[in-house]
């Protein structure tokens, strides 16, 4: 019997396999791709830790620049959680030898903290960069490749401790016992077998549901909801979904992502005439209004990275060098790349407790994207969501350990049985409609009605298409009915998640009248402190109850 099972594999995820197994458990961790293919892989600018190697810095301040970009949103408590373990988890990443970029000191350097000199760090120590939103440089960062060197750099430490992974599976179900949670049932894409996996405790890390924002986000095509999905199944409790983050500059129109951290460095937003307009580093929600409002007006938007040295842009940023040449056909060392804001990350998620439990259900605990632990409110801080996934990876692990408890055995052939008799269903749909037209069209209409700009009645023309799309799945078939390799059957189960989570944001965006962060109405422009609330959404009867 595994001690704990995990599915997800990005930073949260691995984070938390790596504490369990330190800590003798037996792990599992499922993955619907493979273990280093995560949304993870994708975060360039930096991991949030007040170290003060740049200049001097305090948890104090790391703590009000969070409380700042929530909007009065965020739990206190567990954002000071979040930030006194700023410094020891890039401690622990080090010691994993995660690849940090470094600066040069002196002995001199009075902002030097010397207990992050490792001996393969000689005299240099971890670099910092200031991301939108901060008062001093406090991202730590591996070049533009962040979040691609923490994880795979995780999972060789995984491999090597012992943790078994299942990759190429997808999450149908959670496994449920009265009100606790006793594993999770999978389905293996390749061989299309399906298999309860039951466990002392379940730890759900599998990322956000930006992807449901079809062609308009920098996410991962796996980004889809698939562990909130299965919550609401459940009886679970998700929340805060109306706050959708969206990246000031993303490539037009690809929607790649140039990472913050160029700004951070030196780079401006200008428009085709060359005129500055905004901050380039207020908080993410207010650059994308501003870069939005410029497009709605008929202007094209530009980040212009010439002002930042030829020889920085080379060493800390080749990754956007060559994404701008190979995306756009853009020399950034010539010419400014057209930008447009994107769906970049989802501040809602399964709620959960203090102990990052999820709440109303036992056995149970989220951490990550997937989660919403109050720590980011209605807009997250740039180099924040690094270390979340980290920190509370490995906090998540340590508490579900601790409420660890044997499951009864029972047979799961029943629970097989239908998912099996669904995936039959399904397969033998009519593809009338066809499926990745329909999850563009989707993506395309959440953009133009719940993006950076909402109102009443585009929220309520993206309820009723959302209906009409409901409507027409018993005829939206994979048009593939093989068992095994079915990549279109997977498309297919994370379009419904998608249609549920797009309906569940929707109302709970109607219900916040207000404007807050990232949830901008323009027939309600003004914070209200009657909303000064988390806005909760789950199953009942059938139907999405908001409250």
């Amino acid at each position: 019997m595994r001690d704990l099972l995990i599915v997800g594999s990005g930073g949260a995820g691995l984070s938390a396999a790596l504490e369990a197994a330190t800590l003798g458990a037996k792990v599992t961790v499922v993955t619907k791709s493979m273990p280093t293919q995560a949304q993870t892989s994708m975060a360039q600018g930096g991991i949030n830790a007040a170290l003060g190697n740049v200049e001097p810095d305090s948890i104090e301040e790391h703590i009000a620049d969070t409380l700042k970009s929530a909007r009065d949103l965020a739990d206190e408590a567990m954002v000071r959680t979040l930030c006194e373990a700023g410094p020891e988890t890039i401690e622990w990443l080090d010691r994993q030898l995660v690849p940090f970029s470094r600066k040069e000191v002196s002995q001199s350097d009075t902002h030097q903290n010397s207990s992050l000199l490792t001996p393969h760090s000689s005299l240099k120590t971890i670099a910092q960069r200031r991301l939108g939103g901060a008062t001093h440089p406090r991202a730590c960062f591996a070049q533009d490749f962040t979040g691609l060197k923490i994880l795979q750099t995780l999972y060789d430490r995984c491999l090597e401790a012992g943790v078994k992974f299942i990759p190429d599976a997808y999450l149908l179900e959670l496994l449920k016992e009265g009100d606790r949670i006793t594993g999770a049932l999978i389905r293996h894409n390749r061989s299309g077998k399906i298999q309860a996996l039951r466990a002392r405790s379940t730890l759900l890390a599998a990322g956000g549901y930006g992807a449901i924002y079809h062609g308009y986000t920098t996410d991962a095509y796996g980004a889809t909801g698939d562990a909130l999905a299965a919550v609401f199944r459940a009886s679970g409790v998700l929340e805060d979904l109306e706050f959708v983050q969206f990246h000031p500059t993303a490539m037009a129109p690809s929607a790649v992502l140039i990472s913050e951290s160029a700004r951070g460095a030196g780079a401006i937003l200008v428009t085709e005439d060359g005129k500055r307009f905004t901050d380039e580093l207020a908080s993410r929600d207010v650059v994308a209004r501003a870069i939005f409002g410029q497009i709605a007006s008929g202007k094209h938007v530009y980040l212009d990275l010439r002002p930042i040295p030829e020889a920085t842009l080379r060493e800390l940023m080749p990754q956007e060098l060559r994404l701008a040449q190979l995306h756009a056909g853009i020399d950034p060392l010539k010419e400014p790349i057209p930008v447009m804001p994107a769906v970049h990350y989802t501040m809602g998620g399964i709620a959960v407790d203090e102990r990052l439990k999820v709440r109303g259900l036992e056995g149970v605990y989220a951490a990550g994207e997937c989660a919403s632990a109050r720590v980011h409110g209605a807009n997250r801080l740039g180099g924040n969501s690094l270390l979340e996934i980290v920190a509370f990876g490995r906090l998540a692990a340590r508490n579900a350990l601790n409420d660890a408890k044997e499951p009864r055995e029972t047979d799961a052939g029943i629970a097989i049985a239908s998912a099996q008799k669904r995936i039959r269903e399904i397969l033998n749909r009519p593809a009338r409609y066809n499926l990745y037209q329909k999850q563009k069209i989707l993506g395309k209409r959440l953009y133009h009605d719940l993006g950076v700009v909402r109102d009443r009645e585009l929220m309520e023309d993206a309820l009723a298409y959302l209906e009409l799309l409901k409507e027409r799945l018993p005829e939206t078939g994979p048009g593939d009915r093989s068992i095994e390799n079915n990549q279109a059957l997977v498309d297919l189960l994370e379009y419904e998640n998608g249609l549920t989570l797009a309906k569940a944001l929707t109302l709970a965006a109607l219900k916040r009248q207000e404007s807050r962060g990232a949830h901008y109405r323009s027939d309600f422009p003004e914070e209200s402190p009657k909303w000064q609330r988390h806005i909760q959404v789950r199953m009942k009867g059938g139907e999405l109850d908001v409250s």
